[in-house]
């Protein structure tokens, strides 16, 4: 509302303002302006769904202006000044219908806060009824002691801008009554494209004016094609025109400077050109920045204003210096690196090419004399500027994006007019134009490349039409020669036009093409796939493992293989355990995630941490995935092969020399209840056994039984981890976390995990003999205990293994169901209680025959491992 405004004034800022609505790719075209590129254009929707068959990424199309009602110009007839505890406001007199007294009906009193208006200023009046944007509806109400019949109005209320410091003031020609809607062309459309990064030219009015009207086959005459009686390049009176050096060419191969005198600084920018700016998501700041901005949205080229007054010398273009610095618009002192290209002149940098302004040489409300910048800077190194600094403008998403190297002399003059329009300045009658620019390569186009990448005949006809509503031009066989003939032969030389840097390759011609021609017309088929042979034998393992243990209870996560520097430390693992060999990450996205995981363990735990942090107790998580182990002696850097070759073998070899071993793991981690607790059971705690069961639990989906013997490996607790081999190989370990692991991560006590190595499993498993269907016996089996005592230190393992053999193909199955450890039988002694259940496939066993293979399994385990029968 208006009350409680205060005047104040705004600080002029760089010409490459930042969009306060926009992302980096985000184009907003006002339909307004679009339409005065293009004549004869459809209803905006018709428009957006043209844009989008074209290629375009049309992300919202808005409506201004329409909600706004009841508004009109008013003439400030006399005012008094209200004091009030908190602030000074204005009981305005305010006429708002022509040729009425300050007595008659047409003289409202309304209250307003704001004071940069005078006696006899025109502005713009809400009468009771009238409705603001966002559905705010004027009533008249008693406030400071009058009642405020209306409410004068801020270029904010309105719509048309951020200014809300000040009411708007109307030129003194704006006629009295007058709808302010119709008079200040409110109601306008926005369409919201995302540009890609291979189209910079879309970045503009200009750009996508070209779109709309090749979309509709409209004419369009081009606003930056260059102007008739345009001064060459370099022309100009000696004396006048500003005196330019461009030391590297390479990074700027094309300036213009243009110098404008006795600008107006108390002028102010038209309420169509203000509004128009801040629709397209651009603050209005000064005619000056304004006008810069201006021709940046309409053309796409970026402009630089600087204060002649405050230049030394000639501009030179140039590299920086080491230990050079600059103080930006943005108010940071930035110091240069010897890459950034730099403006300068005799007292230094004075603006980063491409990217930002200096503050030593901004424009300022005393600005009277100035030099306007118009240049082409290399993309990338804008882009690495820009990046290096953290410092993205405008300006710089253009040049990286590419901007029209011949649009500059086009662009500044475009400038100067509107400087001469809008703060009255002079123009200078010198042009200085320093073009560097290189001979761009013609691409040569066969007539039938179109049909052979699209799938669908194009004429030559259209394939030329095409190219020439692009900006090409085409040179080749006439139309209707022999080389245009149905066969299609002949080859096309296109030289594309200066603002489409992108077309390069035939095959990006051939792109313009299709999508102009509309991809709707290319037909749907599917391609003709060889049979193919299904998964590997591997990949079926690996996900026979995953169903086995999500059958088994256990819910599968997928985490991050990112992990910080500290990551064995939290591990407890040892200074020489191999998985402390992480790979750092060249550009990691987080300095505490820029290492690549050697153990599955530390993403296991970090997602059991967060589960049980949001009140999940009870887990059971495993994990399929990579682990990367650094290659000692590995070289650190390889040449990078060419890419207009397939890579030898030799350079393939060297490439994946310098790639970390990636060896895929499964790990689990099981805490809480294993078993959750009911009205018959209390429920049990998971403990090492769940451990290893899940281990065998993944063994067995690969047709494999693992060995388990007493291993030490952190992280696991010394005196229960279980070492997990199968054939002699080592597979993995399982078991209780160490306690000082499980404190340091925040798991509860007696957590318990396991990891396996899929590969050796897999290999394991493919090696293995087939397995054999077991034979289906119809006979009774024969069922026989045995209790061993045996030393402590020997494991199970080789006890099952002893009996097994011993009781020969008779064995169905062996099962251990008690173990005990007490005075009865001795220190340093453990009973062994196993069941063993022998079966015949021909015959049933006789009491004799089932003794005489328990008999025969107790001997062999006695010679192996000392075990001797419980009395």
């Amino acid at each position: 509302m208006a009350s409680g405004r205060s005047a104040t004034s705004s600080t002029v800022t760089s010409g490459s303002a930042s969009r306060s609505e926009s992302r980096s790719e985000q184009m907003l075209i006002v339909m307004s302006w679009l339409r005065e590129y293009v004549e004869g254009l459809p209803p905006t929707r018709a428009v957006a769904d043209a844009l989008i068959r074209a290629g375009f990424e049309v992300e919202g199309l808005r409506g201004v202006g329409s909600d706004v009602s009841g508004v009109v110009v008013g003439e400030i007839v006399d005012f008094e000044i209200v004091e009030t505890k908190k602030k000074a406001v204005r009981w305005c007199q305010v006429r708002v219908a022509a040729g009425e007294a300050s007595s008659a009906p047409g003289v409202r009193g309304i209250i307003c806060g704001a004071h940069n208006f005078a006696v006899g200023d025109r502005v713009a009046v809400a009468l009771p009824g009238a409705m603001l944007p966002g559905g705010f509806a004027i009533t008249a109400r008693k406030t400071y002691g009058h009642v405020s019949d209306g409410m004068i109005c801020s270029a904010r209320e309105l719509g048309i801008g951020d200014e809300h410091d000040g009411i708007l003031v109307l030129p003194p020609s704006a006629p009295l009554g007058a709808d302010v809607t119709e008079l200040l062309d409110l109601v306008d459309e926005i369409l919201d494209i995302a540009v890609t990064p291979d189209r910079g030219y879309a970045l503009s009015v200009r750009g996508i004016a070209r779109e709309a009207a090749t979309a509709f086959a409209l004419p369009f005459t081009d606003p930056g094609a260059p102007r008739s009686g345009q001064a060459a390049a370099g022309e100009g009176a000696a004396g006048e025109a500003y005196p330019v050096v461009v030391e590297d060419t390479a990074g700027c191969d094309r300036y213009v400077a243009r110098v404008v005198t006795g600008v107006d600084p108390a002028a102010v920018t038209p309420l169509t050109w203000s509004r128009r700016l801040a629709l397209a998501g651009m603050r209005p700041i000064s005619v000056p920045v304004d006008v810069t901005n201006a021709v940046l949205l309409g053309l796409g080229q970026p402009l630089h204003a600087f204060d002649r007054a405050k230049l030394t010398g000639a501009i030179i273009v140039r590299r920086a210096e080491a230990g050079e610095t600059l103080r930006t618009l943005d108010g940071v002192e930035r110091t240069l690196d010897p890459e950034d290209l730099v403006i300068a002149d005799d007292t230094g940098p004075i603006a980063l090419a491409g990217v930002m302004g200096g503050a030593s040489t901004e424009i300022s409300t005393q600005t009277t004399d100035i030099v306007l910048e118009a240049a082409h800077f290399d993309p990338i190194s804008v882009a690495r500027t820009a990046r290096r600094h953290r410092l993205s403008s405008e300006a710089s998403r253009r040049f990286e994006r590419g901007v029209d190297p011949a649009l500059a002399p086009v662009a500044a003059a475009t400038a100067v007019d509107l400087l001469v329009e809008l703060a009255g300045a002079r123009p200078a009658a010198g042009v200085t134009d320093l073009d560097h620019r290189p001979a761009v390569a013609p691409v040569p186009l066969p007539l039938r490349e179109p049909e052979r990448l699209a799938g669908r005949p194009y004429s030559a006809e259209v394939v030329r039409r095409r190219l020439a509503d692009v900006g090409c031009t085409v040179v080749g066989p006439a139309a209707g020669s022999a080389a245009d003939s149905a066969a299609g032969e002949g080859v096309l030389v296109v030289s594309p036009p200066s603002w489409r840097p992108d077309l390069t390759r035939p095959a990006d011609l051939v792109e313009e093409i299709v999508r102009l021609e509309g991809y709707d017309t290319i037909p749907v088929t599917l391609p003709l796939l060889p049979a193919g042979r299904g998964l590997t034998a591997a990949q079926r393992m690996h996900r026979a493992v995953g169903r086995a243990l999500a059958y088994a209870g256990l819910a599968e996560v997928l985490t991050l293989p990112f992990v910080a520097a500290d990551a064995a430390d939290a591990l407890s693992l040892p200074a020489e355990d191999k998985r402390r060999l992480a790979v750092r990450v060249a550009n990691p996205i987080a300095e505490d995630a820029a290492y690549l995981r050697t153990t599955l363990l530390s993403g296991l735990i970090a997602a059991a941490v967060r589960n049980i942090g949001r009140g999940q107790q009870d887990l059971a998580l495993f994990e399929i995935g990579r682990v990367f182990r650094e290659l000692p002696g590995a070289p650190v850097r390889v040449p990078t092969p060419p890419v207009d070759r397939r890579p030898s073998a030799e350079e393939v070899a060297a490439l994946d020399s310098v790639l970390p071993r990636q060896a895929r793991h499964v790990a689990a981690l099981l805490t809480g209840r294993r078993e959750p607790a009911g009205w018959s059971t209390p429920g049990r705690e998971a403990d090492w056994a769940d451990a290893v069961d899940a281990a065998q639990v993944v063994a067995e989906a690969v047709g494999l039984t693992l060995t388990v013997n007493a291993g030490d490996a952190m992280p696991w607790h010394p005196g229960r981890c279980a070492e997990l081999t199968v054939g002699g190989r080592l597979v993995g370990f399982a078991g209780e976390l160490h306690p000082r692991v499980l404190g340091d991560a925040g798991l509860p006590p007696r957590t318990v995990a396991l990891e396996l190595s899929l590969e050796v499993l897999v290999e394991a498993a493919t090696a293995a003999p087939p397995i054999v269907a077991p034979v289906i016996s119809t006979y009774p089996p024969a069922d026989r205990d045995v209790a061993l005592v045996v030393p402590t230190q020997v494991p199970v393992a080789e006890v099952t293994q002893a009996l097994r053999e011993g009781a020969g193909d008779l064995l169905e199955s062996l099962t251990l169901f008690d173990v005990f450890e007490g005075a009865q039988v001795g220190a340093g002694q453990r009973s062994l209680a196993f069941g063993l259940r022998l079966r015949a496939a021909d015959r049933t066993l006789t009491a004799a025959e089932a003794n005489a293979v328990r008999d025969a399994a107790v001997d062999l385990a006695a010679q192996r491992t000392g075990a001797a029968l419980r009395a």
